[in-house]
């Protein structure tokens, strides 16, 4: 592990992990690829999707439009009810995730205004429950806590959209995942909530295994570029997030710069996969990712 790299800090260890994956190069029979993406019966243009960030204000209806430009899925956290149908009415097509509210009636007040909202999808990060103490998290003077399968069997039954399990990083809560009903999990550390976190596409090809493509399978976690979202769809994912990439073109260019940065992502994700003959994001071989030594 290098010098500058503080023990423990789960991010620096996530990003050493995708620069320690090398990609061999395939060109005979290849074809110009297709980043394409069906995701719950509907069509998007690219796997590169927004994080679920929050408050952002403006920043977050502007993270929607530009989505939407760039025919990606918008994803997004916590919010007033108001910003929902906000960001929701730019047209993008979102995806709502859920604190775990201590007050369950809260999740599902949140649950119900997502699908009256017209989401694609909700969810919950089941990884805010606990704070470093071990004991319930507080996120802005919410108290948090942790849910049982019973609860969360009742979040997935309370509406008709796909609910997603965000926060998943290991076998047993996959497992759980598809016993709870979930219809897609992320698999994440929440940017470090957690010191020596695994890297998330360490345990995906684990969990890839346990799925077996019955449910879509997303990567959240330092995806910074085309190459990052190529060696995780190679490893299983389904598509993947990205959030501090984004803040600086919403920041700096609204719309049109998170619109240019899904976009350039992409396409550079799409030279990967034209150099690994690799003819769409459902078809790449996972053999040709390499493991460094990183010593």
């Amino acid at each position: 592990m290098e010098q500058n790299i503080k023990a423990g800090d789960s991010d620096k260890i996530t990003r050493q992990y995708f620069d320690s994956l090398l990609i061999e190069m395939r060109h005979i029979d290849s074809v110009v690829p297709s980043t394409g993406l069906v995701l719950y019966g509907e069509t998007f243009s690219t796997p590169i999707m927004t994080a679920a960030l929050s408050h952002l204000g403006e920043g977050m209806v502007e993270m929607a439009k530009g989505a939407l430009a760039a025919n990606a899925v918008m994803w997004w956290g916590m919010s007033e009810e108001a910003d929902v149908e906000a960001i929701t009415a730019t047209g993008a097509r979102t995806i709502k995730i859920v604190k775990p509210y201590a007050d369950n009636s809260r999740i599902f007040r949140q649950i119900e205004n997502a699908e009256k909202c017209g989401a694609l999808a909700v969810g919950m990060d089941i990884d805010h429950s606990f704070n470093g103490r071990g004991q319930h998290d507080i996120v802005l003077g919410d108290k948090m806590s942790p849910k049982t399968l019973e609860e969360m069997k009742s979040f997935i039954k309370a509406t008709k959209l796909p609910f997603i399990i965000k926060g998943v990083l290991s076998e047993q809560d996959t497992y759980k995942a598809l016993e709870a009903g979930a219809k897609g999990i992320v698999i994440s550390h929440h940017h470090g909530i957690q010191d020596f976190a695994i890297p998330p596409l360490m345990l995906l090809p684990k969990i890839a295994k346990v799925v077996n493509g019955s449910i879509p399978i997303f990567v959240d976690c330092c995806i910074e570029s085309g190459m990052d979202a190529f060696k995780a769809l190679a490893l299983g994912a389904t598509a993947v997030s990205v959030g501090r990439a984004l803040m600086g073109p919403v920041k700096n260019d609204g719309a049109k710069g998170v619109q240019k940065k899904i976009e350039d992502i992409t396409a550079e994700l799409a030279g990967a996969m034209a150099r690994t003959c690799s003819p769409d994001i459902m078809h790449i071989d996972p053999s040709v990712i390499w493991k460094r030594d990183c010593r």
